[in-house]
């Protein structure tokens, strides 16, 4: 199959390779989102087969968010530099190695360290695939296109419980990530011949940006996680105060580069920066309650792996109805008052989950659980449609990396704050016991209360969004190919 090729001006590719393409980004994009999630609700297993308690196996879910978060700026300022392609590629190779040594790890310290080279293939991925969408589709399909890639990494940030438990009801543990290594073989090889081929703009890598962003970001995780673990006062002050002076020299470098890691022009727009920090709220309330409601389900109900894993399957769902909706309307409406409302709605969902009765039926939590599902569908991909179309074109990699690092750093700061709240009170039997419902209900209503509560504040966020001025004009979308 010849490379379709592409020139940095053309308005998307045609659409014979269109799909061709699009398929390589959904399955890469697919393989990384999932394993941000997946082993979720995984954790309470891990936490009983590997004999560690339950707040030290979130770092199965940390280390792999921490890793991507700490690249995702680097990384899509070097897809600018060498070209999208190549970073995306390899990516897809590096996390198709992690995702072999996670299943051959017999050791917590052993999955750790392949979470982290899992991270590392993730945050070229994930970093890439929303400029690559923006260059394989033309701009009047814009709002289709971040549709489809925002029912891509919804869904697939939603399904991972599900299909994590599925996969632990009929194989051990490390299937969770053997599945990874076939498909990520299949999708090394089609990249490299059906993705566009564009040129980099030929600028110096910022290895020192790199070095100052990246344990910026890590350093307020891990200082976050360190209260559930009862780390000295003095040393958590001290990391997040390390964190706060990196980021500020980080931000003083790139304003005195001529091709900076961290646009900070596009902040100064603020449709661009106040849809990334809707963004972050958004995904901290998701995190928290990816990470809370496995153990919920497990521990204080009782349900089995296969059965919590079945119970977040009506989130995905909605997702998958909403989602492309909501991108096809926000072509024709304004994008903000779509992201607003479902915000909103997310914001009730987290909240009815969090009054759940001591025994619900399965039913109670299922019609919940469509709700939020429903919720973030109509908020993501109009929020997406806002911060990748107030970006010049040729800035599509770094607002790229933008749009992850808010996904990823939200999604690290919600499974922190879980940790916080589970390594307050509980103790690692309570969390594996379901006899102990009346220890771990608490704390995880607690988290998803939190979640609401967050979901909240992104929905005020957005709102002040409603009087600002649209800086493009509402373009209606062709119809797209099938």
């Amino acid at each position: 199959m010849a490379n379709p090729g592409m020139l940095e001006d053309e308005d998307g590719l045609p659409e014979r390779t269109r799909g061709l393409a699009l398929a390589v980004l959904i399955i890469g994009t697919v393989m990384a989102v999932l394993d941000s999630s997946i082993a979720n609700v995984a954790l309470p297993t891990l936490s009983r087969e590997l004999h560690v308690d339950a707040a030290r196996s979130i770092w199965v879910v940390n280390a792999y968010q921490v890793a991507v978060t700490m690249l995702l700026l680097p990384f899509a300022s070097l897809g600018d530099v060498l070209g999208l392609r190549k970073v995306y590629t390899a990516g897809i190779a590096v996390f198709t190695l992690g995702s072999l040594g996670c299943a051959l790890s017999s050791t917590l310290a052993m999955l750790v360290v392949w979470r982290v080279v899992q991270g590392v293939g993730a945050a070229a991925l994930m970093s890439i695939a929303p400029a690559l969408m923006r260059t394989i589709f033309p701009a009047a399909m814009l709002g289709t296109a971040v549709g489809i890639s925002a029912f891509t990494v919804a869904s697939s940030s939603a399904a991972g419980p599900t299909i994590g438990g599925s996969i632990l009801a009929i194989a051990p543990w490390p299937w969770i990530f053997a599945v990874n290594v076939p498909i990520g073989l299949f999708d090394t090889v089609f990249a490299t011949r059906v993705l566009p081929k564009m040129r980099g703009n030929g600028a110096r890598f910022d290895v020192a940006s790199a070095l100052l962003s990246g344990p910026a970001l890590a350093l307020v995780v891990i200082g976050l996680e360190g209260i559930s673990r009862h780390v000295a006062p003095a040393l958590i002050v001290a990391m997040l105060a390390t964190s706060v002076a990196l980021g500020i020299a980080f931000v003083r470098r790139q304003r005195a580069l001529a091709h900076p890691m961290l646009p900070l022009d596009l902040f100064a727009m603020p449709r661009f920066s106040l849809a990334a920090a809707t963004s972050l709220c958004s995904f901290t309330a998701q995190g928290i309650a990816f990470v809370a409601l496995p153990f919920l389900f497990q521990g204080a109900y009782g349900f089995s792996p296969f059965v919590a894993g079945l119970l977040f399957t009506p989130w995905p769902l909605a997702i998958a109805i909403a989602a492309p909706l909501a991108g096809r309307l926000s072509d024709r409406l304004p994008p903000v008052r779509l992201s607003t409302i479902g915000l909103g709605i997310l914001a009730l969902g987290l909240a009815l989950l969090a009054g759940l009765p001591t025994r619900p039926t399965a039913l109670d939590i299922v019609w919940r659980a469509i709700v939020c599902g429903i919720g973030f569908g109509f908020f993501q991909a109009p929020n997406n449609r806002e911060l990748l179309g107030s970006a010049p074109r040729n800035r599509s990699g770094s607002a790229g990396g933008i749009l992850a690092t808010m996904r990823l750093s939200g999604q690290s700061l919600g499974a922190a704050c879980v940790a916080i709240v589970l390594g307050s009170a509980a103790t690692a039997s309570a969390l594996a016991n379901a006899s102990h419902a009346s220890d771990l209900a608490p704390q995880a209503h607690l988290a998803l209360w939190l979640a609401s509560g967050v979901a909240a504040l992104a929905t005020a966020v957005s709102a002040t969004r409603l009087g600002l001025p649209r800086p493009l004009p509402v373009v209606r979308s062709r119809t797209p190919a099938s």
